[in-house]
């Protein structure tokens, strides 16, 4: 006979799509819109802050990359207290972060008070990641929880879009660049303040409620909140008794530790290449075309995001249930490889806009239709529900560390090796990220439950039961 727990993830996994779907993918899609436009806006205003601040290179690398440390302790910090505490318990906290660091950011009176506001923001975008993709993870249904994740996900596009549009704006209208830098980053503010009631007034994961904190009968609940069918039967256990694996048996489970080596390492590879490219594409661009006004490497950074981006985002959100999410990212870090490796090794690309502009483009859109997309829902699922923020967590922190260390080197890497050795470096990581995707398991269209082992313990466990 199924147990209540088991019933319960049965009927989340059958569950049709609806309304609440619709809406939780909003609420936290929302997040990442602000964790995507404040974390790349900073690119566009860097130029205006170096024409006021005029800080060295290392400065740059600094303020460029500081909430992207940050964000590698908030996903460990915030995936980890999710797990102990409750995944909404952290929703609204890491909301009410990004809402504060934007502001000071764009108040701050000096470099050092950018540097620690855009670290409090951060902090909350870190937590994002791993609260947002569990609980939509959790939330879905097994047929079309990738295309779920990857929609929340996809919200990154509309803030890679808008960071650039809000800048052209702002220029085109003759604002001068000491405002104009403050408006860019206090804008980030406004998506996040709004989402904060309603991240509060969204239900707790009933997977987590159910197995990880044993009262069935309040998961039940979370479950009419979701609009999901009741059970069959009307009797309900109060509680059962409940999963729970300790951080110390989570990373020093032989399994897990590969599974962390491929969604931490494969994602700390891609975020590498992804964001030292992206948050310093207004400085890629001035090496391509070192006469081009501000306005003109805007334009182009939007025609890159608008083109060959934002389509790439779409396309995974269609296809990624139906091609296979270990295989997408795996045909992601190929193709993406290959367009950094043809920048990298023929002669002229990187001293002509059109075709630099035109490879640069493919290796957006299979970035985005490949491993930016699936790093992000990969270690949302093939965790136990126990750890499961903890080890997205664990990856995103990896990833942003990362992404850090990509927006730091970047300007120096620049300088030193050019253009070309700076992206051969990016088609290396390429390579081995391909490598170690093949150490995790291919997770589409397969339950939660089936992916953790969950139901495979709990039958071990009452088989141990009845020979006890």
């Amino acid at each position: 006979m199924m147990s209540q727990d088991s019933e319960l993830a049965e009927r989340l996994n059958n569950a049709p799509l609806g309304l609440f779907h619709l809406r939780a993918v909003m609420i936290s899609g929302m997040g990442f819109f602000t964790d995507a436009y404040d974390l790349f806006i900073i690119g566009a205003a860097l130029v205006l802050i170096k024409a006021e601040w005029h800080p060295s290179a290392a400065m740059v690398g600094l303020i460029g990359s500081t909430a992207l440390a940050a964000a590698f302790l908030g996903a460990f910090v915030f995936g980890r207290l999710a797990d102990l505490y409750g995944r909404k318990t952290v929703y609204g906290l890491v909301a009410g972060l990004m809402a504060l660091g934007a502001l000071g950011a764009a108040l701050a009176p000096n470099m050092l008070w950018l540097i620690i506001f855009r670290f409090i923001m951060g902090l909350g975008i870190g937590g994002d990641y791993p609260v947002s993709a569990v609980l939509m993870s959790e939330y879905a249904n097994t047929k079309d929880r990738g295309k779920l994740v990857s929609l929340v996900f996809s919200m990154q596009a509309v803030g890679l879009v808008t960071g650039p549009v809000v800048a052209m704006t702002l220029l085109a209208a003759g604002i001068p660049g000491d405002w104009a830098w403050r408006i860019m980053l206090g804008l980030g503010a406004i998506p996040a303040m709004a989402v904060i009631v309603m991240r509060l007034r969204m239900p707790e994961s009933p997977r987590y409620v159910a197995e990880v904190r044993g009262a069935v009968a309040v998961a039940q609940k979370s479950l009419e909140e979701l609009g999901v069918a009741p059970a069959r039967s009307g009797k309900s256990e109060q509680r059962t008794r409940p999963a729970h694996l300790s951080f110390y048996q989570f990373i020093t489970h032989p399994r897990y530790l590969v599974y962390l080596l491929g969604t931490a390492g494969t994602w700390f590879l891609f975020d590498y290449a992804y964001y030292g490219n992206s948050i310093s594409m207004p400085l890629v661009l001035k090496a391509v075309a070192p006469h081009a006004t501000p306005i003109t490497s805007m334009a182009w950074t939007l025609i890159v995001f608008a083109v060959a981006a934002v389509p790439g985002y779409i396309m995974a959100v269609l296809f990624m249930d139906k091609i296979g999410h270990r295989k997408l990212q795996l045909w992601g870090f190929v193709m993406m490889g290959l367009a950094f490796g043809v920048i990298a090794v023929v002669p002229h690309m990187t001293t002509m806009i059109g075709p630099f502009l035109l490879v640069f483009g493919v290796s957006y859109f299979f970035a985005e239709f490949g491993p930016n997309t699936t790093t992000f829902v990969l270690p949302s699922e093939i965790y136990p529900t126990s750890v499961r923020t903890t080890g997205h967590g664990i990856s995103a922190g990896v990833a942003k560390f990362g992404a850090f260390i990509g927006v730091f080197v970047f300007p120096l890497l620049e300088q030193r090796l050019g253009l070309s050795g700076t992206l051969f470096i990016t088609f290396i990581f390429s390579m081995v990220g391909l490598g170690l995707t093949f150490l995790l398991p291919e997770p589409s269209q397969k339950s939660l439950e089936q992916l953790s082992d969950e139901t495979e313990l709990e039958r071990r466990e009452k088989h141990l039961a009845l020979h006890a």
